[in-house]
């Protein structure tokens, strides 16, 4: 495993570019964005904001050069803070227009009812930019934030938009736990790794 350090502000960029690429064609995300001549500016405008929003807690890690990155909400912690969800809404809109703003907030709206009751470390985003896919990096990051969250005895929780990578959470100790159906007719499982 590569070094693994905590993401700053100056890495807001790179964070954005790394889950832009790594969820382009995401089976959830993608499809809110159809025109994929568009797609990557208009999905850029929306991960800027997570990417942002989330460096408020010491929980994103990335790879030294930011290519991968692992974006963890602590237990009580909020993914978008009301200001920032006002603020993802909006730079959709002007991104992609309403339909697409609508889209992802139902999304979000949807993923937020999966959540289980009690403290949990939420996985919000683990994310390999494309040019850096293969290499072992996402896997490697999450293993070492898993680290983090057991050394704090916490339990861990994510959505999986992408049932090609249930498997790799299997194997670090995470099991289904629900299926979420999406606006688009996707489901998503939700997947959960008990205090150790």
């Amino acid at each position: 495993m590569t070094d693994v350090r905590q993401a700053v502000p100056a890495d807001a960029e790179a964070l954005t570019a790394a889950f832009t690429t790594a969820f382009y064609h995401d089976p959830v995300w993608a499809p809110v964005f159809p025109d994929e001549s568009r797609r990557a500016v208009q999905m850029a405008a929306m991960w800027r904001v997570y990417a942002t929003s989330a460096l408020r807690y010491p929980w994103t890690f990335v790879t030294p050069g930011v290519e991968a990155a692992a974006l963890w909400i602590p237990p009580g912690g909020v993914e978008l803070t009301q200001e920032d969800a006002r603020e993802l809404g909006e730079r959709i809109e002007r991104a992609a227009g309403p339909e697409a703003a609508a889209s992802a907030r139902e999304i979000e709206e949807r993923f937020g009812e999966g959540h289980p009751e009690g403290p949990f470390f939420h996985l919000t985003i683990l994310a390999t930019h494309s040019r850096h896919r293969g290499k072992g990096l996402g896997m490697g990051l999450l293993i070492e934030t898993l680290t983090r969250v057991d050394a704090l005895g916490g339990a861990a929780y994510l959505e999986s938009t992408n049932p090609v990578n249930d498997e790799r959470y299997r194997s670090v100790g995470f099991e289904p736990r629900a299926e979420l159906i999406m606006p688009g007719g996707q489901v998503v499982t939700t997947m959960w790794r008990p205090a150790r």
